[in-house]
């Protein structure tokens, strides 16, 4: 079954990735056989998965959090759902200018 998962490393940060066996891949970035970024932020732990039907919805969903700031990764972590559409909002919007 394929998997959209996020851990968090030893610094704090947060790596997204996609599997098909995802305890396999957890062993991997503790072991330093995983991503480049994972390798040098051992020890990971799982902090959120999700398991899809299909690798072609795993792997998107994988991209849609790589682009997600931290506070929504964050978010969705907690299981705070509710939170993420006020979280995605406009945050790339600068505040409209007033003129005096």
């Amino acid at each position: 079954m394929p998997w959209t998962y996020i851990v968090e490393c030893a610094d704090g940060s947060f790596y997204v990735g996609s599997t098909w066996d995802l305890e396999r891949r957890i062993s991997e970035h503790n072991e330093g056989l995983g991503a480049a970024y994972t390798k040098r932020r051992r020890p990971v732990v799982l902090v959120w998965a999700a398991d899809f039907e299909r690798v072609d919805e795993a792997y998107a969903y994988e991209k849609r959090l790589q682009g997600w700031r931290r506070d929504k990764r964050i978010a969705l972590i907690e299981g705070c759902e509710a939170d993420l559409p006020a979280l995605a909002r406009g945050y790339w919007r600068t505040p409209p200018r007033t003129t005096p």
